[in-house]
């Protein structure tokens, strides 16, 4: 296979599972350190790089936490929201569900309209300046518990912005249970948003069994455990029900041994639509340019290959009919353009 990193480079993108403080380059994280004196996150961005090497999932929760901290105003959540979409700028990546968990910010004492003031605005701007579309898909903290599920279905369905389409569940699965959050997910539902929890990423298929029958789930983050069971992988395949997978992220947290050994292909081969994610790129020392280069080596694809993997993104998006339309045809253009050199 030859070498597809300056195809992907310029190929048009859409990335549906990286999530707003975890897409902190180290620049920024740096800078928002600096600001608070009181944190023990480093504020040399070169030290960030042995601050982001994880021992496993509870080390990255926990580290993912301390930077989460350093977002303490709405000047910062702007920040933060706008040069998030300039990195996915250089990516050329068009369209993104950016994953926010805002309960985390008003439980530090943002306050909520003045948090949705500040996504939006960095969205608009994102979108006029930089020409990066960005929508939010607003997820409960799973380890902050039952009283942050409350605050984000408030928040998501009370107060709803502009730019947000879906629900989701993140932080660790492992004594975490899917269906206590049944409740808020079905009020999110209810309202028109999307469910898009993660699951089976550091537990078993039972756990995205019971997002899909508790929670109602359209997409699942990660799903990695899902190759262990082949009644799941027939229907996930079956009902198209895509699957945000992170390659990189998943070595990084210890989720899976080395990328020889990522089930990615096995999902694939069973007929899942699966779409390529960089998580939490910088705090992984990855983009998304580098998890399509990572996918085309672990499925053996080349340009026409990546492209198609490109479309699959845009397929599960949950943008609108025309937007779909206008990015795929978009990467046709461009794989055309590529191979016709």
């Amino acid at each position: 296979m030859s070498d597809l990193h300056p195809f992907i480079a310029g190929l048009p993108k859409a990335e549906l599972h990286v999530h707003h403080v975890g897409s902190a380059s180290p620049r920024i994280v740096a800078e928002l350190a600096g600001r608070h004196a009181d944190s023990k996150v480093p504020t040399d961005p070169d030290a960030l790089a042995d601050y982001f090497t994880f021992t496993d999932f509870a080390h990255f929760i926990e580290v993912y936490l301390s930077v989460v901290d350093l977002v303490r105003t709405p000047e910062d959540v702007r920040l933060l929201t706008f040069e998030v979409a300039r990195d996915m700028a250089r990516q050329n990546i068009r369209y993104a569900e950016l994953t926010v968990t805002p309960s985390s910010s008003t439980s530090r004492g943002i306050g909520d309209r003045a948090f949705l003031e500040a996504i939006e605005d960095a969205r608009k701007a994102a979108e006029s300046e930089l020409g990066v579309v960005l929508r939010w898909i607003f997820d409960i903290p799973g380890e902050a518990g039952l009283a942050a599920a409350e605050e984000t279905a408030r928040l998501a369905v009370d107060l709803r912005p502009e730019g947000l389409v879906g629900f989701g569940l993140g932080g660790p699965e492992i004594g975490v249970p899917r269906p206590q959050f049944k409740p808020y997910f079905d009020r999110a539902v209810a309202a028109g948003l999307h469910s898009v929890p993660h699951a089976g990423e550091t537990t078993g298929p039972e756990t995205v069994w019971d997002a899909l029958r508790e929670l109602r789930a359209e997409r699942i983050g990660h799903g990695t455990s899902s190759v262990r069971d082949p009644e799941l992988l027939r229907y996930l395949a079956e009902h198209r029900v895509p699957l945000e997978v992170c390659p990189t992220s998943n070595i990084a947290t210890r989720a899976v041994a080395t990328l020889d050994e990522h089930p990615i292909a096995l999902m694939v081969e069973a007929g899942v639509l699966v779409t390529v994610n960089s998580d939490d790129p910088p705090m992984f020392g990855t983009d998304l340019n580098q998890e399509y280069g990572v996918a085309a080596r672990l499925l053996g694809l080349d340009e026409r290959g990546v492209a198609d993997l490109a479309k699959n993104s845009v397929e599960a998006s949950f943008l609108d009919a025309a937007g779909k339309q206008r990015i795929a045809a978009e990467i046709d253009a461009y794989t055309d353009a590529w191979l016709a050199r």
